[in-house]
């Protein structure tokens, strides 16, 4: 049986679920400065990264499937700007 968990740690679980979209955003737009300085095979596991947090904002597959193709970052700024 899993031990209990503390007060404390259900309420930190709670407010982790509570901010999920906010977080997502917030790694989102990191990740889209790490787009504008990264090339080669660290450009891409950015995007795979991004396309992770753009999918916890419930953005549409086809507009990130868009963003993707494109490779812009200056188009994936445009598109969370909806989100802030």
């Amino acid at each position: 049986m899993p031990p209990e968990r503390s007060r404390y740690q259900e309420r930190i679980i709670k407010n982790y679920y509570r901010n999920r979209d906010a977080i997502a955003y917030q790694k989102a737009t990191e990740l889209v400065t790490e787009l504008y300085l990264s090339e080669g095979k660290k450009r891409e596991q950015t995007w795979k990264r991004l396309v992770g947090h753009l999918e916890k904002l419930e953005m549409p597959a086809q507009q990130i499937e868009h963003l993707r193709t494109q490779d812009d970052p200056a188009l994936v700024v445009e598109a969370l700007k909806k989100f802030s």
